[in-house]
């Protein structure tokens, strides 16, 4: 799935699903509200700037904390169209998967990546383009079995 030009919302390593949405959102069950409080604890200004085809690019542990499936998809929601990071927790990249968020581990990409970089994705190449600084990265495409998933939508679509 290649995925157009947006920009790139850096964050450091160890993000946890708090800090992605609070706990004490956890109470709102509509997604279009919710999303106003995407990153709030860490970046408030982060759901009003974000704009759909954005990407979320993080270091080591993305995603670490609870296992509530509220935090891919309160990104997804934002239109996030996929998270790059050094690592994520695994119940998060699964948590991602189920719900056809694209996330991609690719050290080298989230390494050089600076806020506000115009990056692209290509899930089926494996490919993170980041055209301002000129740079091509690689890392392994999905199984076809994962893509599909992804493809749909998630699991449920």
């Amino acid at each position: 799935m290649n995925m157009k030009n947006g920009k790139a919302y850096t964050f450091g390593d160890n993000i946890d699903t708090d800090a992605i949405i609070a706990a004490r959102y956890l109470n709102v069950s509509d997604f279009d509200k919710l999303k106003a409080h995407c990153m709030e604890d860490i970046d408030d200004g982060f759901a009003a700037a974000v704009k759909c085809g954005d990407y979320i690019v993080a270091g080591e542990n993305f995603g670490c904390g609870s296992s509530r499936e509220h935090a891919p998809a309160v990104i997804k929601a934002c239109g996030v169209s996929a998270v790059i990071a050094k690592s994520f927790a695994r119940i998060f990249y699964r948590n991602a998967i189920n719900i056809g968020l694209p996330i991609v581990e690719c050290a080298d990409a989230a390494n050089d990546a600076r806020n506000g970089d115009v990056i692209s994705v290509d899930t089926e190449r494996g490919t993170v383009n980041n055209e301002t600084l000129g740079k091509t990265y690689s890392f392994p495409p999905y199984p076809a079995e994962i893509a599909q998933i992804i493809k749909r939508g998630g699991l449920l679509k």
